[in-house]
């Protein structure tokens, strides 16, 4: 399944024709209600077609408004993460990676494929990406959980139904509706060390008429701090057998290379001699950044929203959505570093040189100036006019405009000037004179930089960026006509969609003058233009062998101005075999195109975490193949990796091409009659993707190339990285995507629902639990399997194989209450060497608990304790801060929260 000009897209076209031809006819030869079925139906997730039933649709999981009030949570993105089928990557408010210039964007990661592969909704519409410019994926901030009616999850791939992106599932967001009335809430709470402060306030006003409806909304949230050296010290590593302080090795004083090849670090004391040095040592000079960054980070929300319908006629409605959400965020960093972006070389005789060697200036930590800050601030705004309505029999219709935009700048404090830097210490043109125009520095020895020169390097960098959606859809859905099992539902529609994203770095990062990752700017759109048909066809009902039999059927034809045309379907069975048990089945293609930033993304670099094998190599055992591949490579004995990052490149790249995938879904949902109250579901996952798009890891490249024997491994070739041959540091290290990958996940979700009642409490007790069999990726053709099921990937987060999440809540008058638990199976850290300190995580249990108390209809208050146990994060050994897998682990600890609700 490719991308090219197609002619089955003619087929398509006929088909829609007989869909439409058909409605018609059905029409003209039906003439009473009576004779179609159109029973309390309702769309779901998953289908255009109105249906009786949710369950035949596919695996989808719910959160309800009720789940969500009790969950205390402030925001979409932790109701999603703790779900089982949320795995690997996803940006939140406790960790702060760049991930396509989404510093502070909070995102869901269903079966670890990749954000860019779950596609958000917002009431069954597509929502712009959230960022700071030229993003990948929907930012969850902008989404106010106040007015959330429910989310529903569809665990499926569903191209054929939405389109581009849904490969791994559809998260549907669907808001509040008919609402009668007015609402306000207060929410505190914070961790028992009393950090990690948050607060939130919500306001909703409605009022419904015969005529239409009305709801307002504003919605303001703000997290607190947590310093990360609160809850981890300093960062760790394993020496002589137990977890020392590591730190990084852009020290203090400045870390040199002389001319003769030592290794020398100068003044770290500040009131020590300020042309001293010796040689360096990692545990001596090591800089600890812990107390310079943070474990949770601030953030502010303030949403406004509109909803309302009203009739034009007894068959027509129109309807809008409007939304706004203001996002201020920041990070706090270490101070920067010289010596990353642009060697810094100092002559013998230069006057603040005291070795007598020329000397290259590895790292010089600017300790000086203090930590840096990265800050964020985005507008995005939602706009939906549309019509809906009803004509015939049974038959709907809507056709809707929807425009979102999102608009960001961002930038960090404290960056240097390289330029500036190189003219501090140019003698020609620096004077040491009191006012100076160019100051000269002194950058050898910790304390020598003064304030005048500090005032002159360093500036605040500010860019600028966005993405812009614009799109019209038009859908029809009804009942074509009867057969001898019923009706025949059907569902048709089009789409077209103009994608934009830009970004604008600050001209200095552009240049390469600035202290900071280098950058291009970002600029690109596409346009697609798309259409759909969908059948439900009932093919058996009342007959021996089923209570009813059901094929679901869909095709959509896709035509993308960069890529050409695709077709993509999904088919699938629905057989209720006895009125207790139904089994359901679903094969689909989908596809993803690359996202701007992957296609016109310009080439940037940053400093990665990264865990280099050869570190120690000499002390290995003579037969390890890491011993001998480092040795061959020409790394020097007694080698050490100086520090936990390396240098990495990173970027975009024109030529990339749309993934393909297929996937299979089959399961089954059992009511036994035995026990009234009792659902119980499972159903087996497998997704293939070929020609993915993949960036694997520099820690991961690393390791495959040096336990490859023979350094045979692809990876070691020089395009991927290279070394430094006199220190044996890695100097050059890519992470560029590139279409070379294919990609399998295989697994079992578990579902179950237990109703019940005891002691006159209506209760509830319901388990979700995701077993992840396979996720295996091979990263070109030829290459080696990497298999991630069951491991932590250091970049990518964890795949443990088992994940699961069960409540019970009881409710008996003004009282309920609710107890869960979210366990995380046990994983090995796929770049450690086995017997490490670290090389896995056992599994791990959080515990939370919440009591509402509803004395009136018109109050209630609820009181919540998340991690009730203070459960701590594993020490993970690549781990990606805090020393463990901040995407994974909660790193906060015990926290409470207090939440007062009115309503009138």
């Amino acid at each position: 399944m490719s991308f090219k000009r197609n002619p089955l897209a003619a087929a398509v076209g006929m088909l829609l024709c007989a869909g439409f031809a058909s409605s018609v006819q059905a029409q003209e030869t039906t003439s009473t209600e009576d004779e179609a079925k159109t029973l309390d139906t309702v769309q779901v997730t998953g289908s255009h077609i109105k249906r009786l039933q949710i369950s035949g649709v596919g695996p989808v999981t719910v959160v309800d408004a009720e789940a969500i009030e009790r969950s205390g949570a402030t925001s979409v993105e932790t109701l999603l993460q703790r779900l089982p089928a949320s795995a690997g990557f996803a940006g939140s408010q406790t960790n702060a990676y760049w991930a396509e210039n989404g510093y502070g964007t909070t995102q869901v990661n269903l079966r670890g494929l990749g954000i860019n592969r779950t596609l958000v909704l917002l009431n069954g519409r597509r929502m712009v990406n959230g960022g700071t410019g030229a993003n990948s994926s929907v930012d969850l901030n902008v989404i106010p959980v106040a007015l959330i009616e429910r989310i529903e999850v569809l665990k499926d791939g569903a191209s054929a139904i939405y389109g581009a992106d849904a490969v791994a599932g559809v998260v549907n967001i669907i808001t509040k509706k008919g609402f009668d009335g007015a609402e306000a809430s207060v929410r505190y709470g914070q961790t028992f060390e009393g950090d990690g402060e948050e607060s939130s306030f919500d306001l909703a006003w409605g009022t419904t008429s015969d005529r239409g409806s009305l709801m307002a909304g504003l919605s303001y949230s703000e997290g607190g701090t947590v310093n990360m050296a609160s809850r981890a010290p300093c960062g760790l590593g394993e020496v002589d057998g137990s977890l020392q302080c590591v730190g990084s090795s852009a020290t203090i004083g400045g870390r040199a290379l002389l001319a003769d090849g030592s290794r020398v670090n100068f003044n770290q004391d500040p009131n020590g001699d300020g042309d001293s040095y010796e040689p360096y040592s990692a545990a001596r000079h090591n800089y600890n950044g812990n107390p310079s960054l943070n474990a949770v980070n601030p953030i502010k929300r303030l949403s406004f929203s509109l909803f309302g319908d009203t009739s034009l006629s007894e068959d027509v409605k129109l309807f809008t959505e409007l939304m706004f959400t203001n996002r201020q965020s920041d990070q706090l960093a270490t101070p920067g570093s010289l010596g990353v972006y642009r060697p810094i070389n100092i002559a013998a005789d230069h006057p603040t040189n005291p070795t007598g060697q020329d000397l290259l200036l590895q790292r010089r930590r600017l300790e000086e100036a203090g930590p840096r800050e990265f800050y964020q601030e985005t507008d995005t705004f939602r706009a939906v006019i549309g019509l809906e309505g009803q004509f015939g029999v049974g038959w709907d219709w809507s056709a809707a405009i929807n425009w979102g935009r999102n608009t960001g700048v961002d930038g960090s404090t404290k960056v240097a000037n390289l330029d500036r830097v190189d003219q501090t210490l140019d003698t020609a043109v620096c004077s040491n004179a009191p006012g100076a125009a160019i100051p000269c520095a002194d950058y050898l020895g910790y304390g020598d930089i003064t304030q005048d020169v500090l005032d002159y390097i360093l500036y605040t960098t500010r860019d600028n960026g966005g993405n812009d959606q614009k799109s019209f859809t038009a859908n029809v859905s009804g009942q074509l006509f009867e057969l001898p099992a019923g009706w025949v539902g059907f569902a048709s529609g089009v789409e077209v969609r103009k994608e934009r994203g830009w970004r604008d770095p600050d001209p200095l990062t552009v240049l390469g003058s600035a202290n900071t990752n280098q950058q291009d700017p970002i600029a690109g759109e596409y346009t697609a233009k798309e259409v759909f048909a969908e059948f439900a066809v009932p093919l058996l009902q009342d007959s021996v062998i089923a209570e009813s039999l059901i094929l679901n059927a869909a095709v959509r034809y896709s035509d993308y101005d960069l890529f050409g045309e695709d077709i993509n379907y999904k088919v699938g069975l629905d057989w209720q075999v006895v009125p207790s048990l139904k089994i359901r089945a679903n094969y689909a293609t989908a596809f993803r195109i690359p996202n701007i930033p992957e296609l016109f993304g310009g080439i940037a670099e940053g400093n990665l975490t990264t865990t280099d094998p050869c570190s120690g190599w000499s002390a290995l055992p003579t037969d390890s193949v890491v011993r001998q591949n480092c040795q061959a490579y020409g790394v020097p004995a007694g080698y050490v990796q100086p520090g936990n990052t390396i240098l990495t490149t990173a970027g975009g790249n024109p030529e990339l091409e749309p993934e393909d995938a297929d996937s299979f879904t089959v399961g089954a949902v059992w009511t036994p009659g035995f026990l009234p109250g009792l659902t119980l579901t499972v159903d087996y996952f497998d997704i293939k993707i070929e020609n993915a798009i993949q960036r694997i890891d520099g820690s991961t490249k690393l390791a495959i190339c040096y336990n490859t024997p023979g350094l045979a491994h692809p990876f070691c070739d020089a395009s991927n990285f290279t070394r430094n041959p006199v220190t044996g540091e890695v100097d050059f290290l890519s992470s560029q995507p590139v279409n070379a990958a294919n990609e399998r996940v295989t697994g079992i979700d578990l579902g179950g629902l237990y109703e019940f009642d005891v002691a006159d409490f209506d209760s509830a007790v319901s388990l979700d639990v995701s077993y992840l069999d396979r996720y295996d990726v091979r990263p070109f053709p030829g290459a080696d399997v990497i298999e991630y099921a069951g491991k932590i990937t250091g970049g990518r987060g964890s795949y443990a194989k088992w994940r699961a999440y069960t409540s019970l809540t009881m409710k008996r008058e003004a009282w309920s209450g609710s107890y869960s638990m979210q366990y995380i199976g046990s994983a090995d850290d796929i770049n450690a060497t086995p017997g490490d300190i670290g090389d896995h995580a056992p599994s791990v249990t959080y515990h939370n608990v919440q009591l509402k108390y509803s004395p009136a209809k018109s109050f209630d208050v609820a009181l919540g304790i998340d991690n009730l146990y203070d459960k701590k994060a594993p020490f993970i050994q690549s781990y990606t801060d805090a020393n463990t897998d901040t995407m994974t682990y909660d790193l906060l600890g015990r926290r409470w929260y207090v939440r007062v609700g009115y309503h009138w």
